[in-house]
């Protein structure tokens, strides 16, 4: 037996004795020790998405390979690992021309299947990373997340010099700043409150804008020398911050959507095809999880500075009240 944090309900979330998982063919069951919170687990308990119940969430974990199961032979007991939490069917059209993150059949764990609010959980073996000698488990932790935005930024085609600006402050946010950084751009953070923008100047940011201060325009200009910035990339997820971005970006620019806003979104398209301004979705994940990896091992991303609140297992329900806390961040879960 084990202990899991089971939600049965919305809102209904308890931590207690369960069955212990078995490693079964090309699987292998993790021993957790870390997981993040994020604004999808919060959604998930409150019944805004729905699950199958009962679930054990959580897919930002990293852990201890305690059993391999059969075919498995690049892992063995007692590797330190990450998960990459979604995986693709592999056959359909999406996959085998390379689009596994878009896969209408892709399973999420900790959404689809149980996911790292517990002690123990199995995966597939391609969906564990090896974390690198010299990297903390809390440190690689938020490697998921930072493998999200590792993406949009490639989407976004930055080169060294180009001006950037990201919308939103959050974890992704925060994370985005670094990778921008890393690939030698300048980088604007801007938000809707000023709680979080001195970690971002801590973090790498060359200028940050707190929206109410004045129109974004203004702002990008300033920041850019010319009509606004060569890139955007939005992480906030609401309707406001599309718009935002839009603001922000010069005619010909770039602006990357990561944020899956849930509220229609009224855009001035007129403006869009007037500037010939190129927006982007961007999707989770690819191959992304490597580099990701090499930038936390490389020292070019800290993903530490932004787990701001600690619990354990036993008091998950705190945890998920700190998650709404403005100061917060990132919520970890010590298993």
């Amino acid at each position: 037996m084990m202990q899991a944090a089971l939600l049965h309900a919305p809102r209904t979330l308890a931590v207690e004795p369960t069955a212990s998982p078995a490693a079964g063919d090309a699987a292998v069951t993790v021993r957790v020790s870390a997981a993040g919170l994020c604004g999808t687990d919060y959604r998930i308990w409150t019944g805004e998405r729905p699950v199958e119940y009962p679930r054990v969430m959580g897919h930002e974990f990293v852990g201890r390979v305690a059993a391999v199961g059969a075919g498995v032979a690049d892992l063995a007991v007692g590797d330190r690992i990450v998960v990459e939490p979604n995986y693709s069917c592999g056959v359909c059209p999406l996959c085998r021309e390379g689009n596994r993150n878009l896969c209408a059949a892709r399973i999420a764990i900790g959404i689809d299947v149980d996911g790292g609010f517990a002690e123990a959980v199995t995966v597939p073996a391609r969906c564990c990373w090896k974390i690198p000698d010299g990297v903390d488990d809390l440190t690689a932790m938020l490697t998921e997340p930072l493998a999200v935005v590792v993406r949009a930024v490639g989407r976004g085609e930055p080169r060294a010099g180009t001006t950037a600006a990201v919308v939103g402050a959050g974890s992704l946010g925060l994370l985005a700043l670094q990778v921008l950084r890393a690939r030698g751009a300048r980088a604007l953070v801007v938000a809707r409150t000023p709680t979080r923008l001195p970690m971002a100047v801590d973090l790498g940011a060359d200028a940050t804008h707190l929206a109410a201060d004045g129109p974004l325009e203004a702002a990008a200009r300033r920041f850019s020398g010319r009509e606004g910035v060569d890139l955007v990339v939005e992480t906030a997820g609401t309707p406001e911050a599309v718009n935002a971005a839009l603001e922000l970006v010069r005619p010909g620019g770039r602006v990357v959507l990561t944020g899956l806003p849930h509220d229609p979104t009224p855009v001035a398209f007129f403006s869009v095809v007037r500037r010939e301004v190129t927006i982007l979705g961007s999707m989770i994940y690819q191959d992304e999880f490597p580099e990701a990896l090499r930038l936390v091992a490389a020292g070019q991303v800290r993903t530490t500075p932004l787990v701001t609140h600690r619990f354990p297992l036993a008091d998950i329900a705190a945890a998920f009240t700190a998650h709404r806390d403005p100061a917060a961040v990132k919520v970890a879960l010590l298993v």
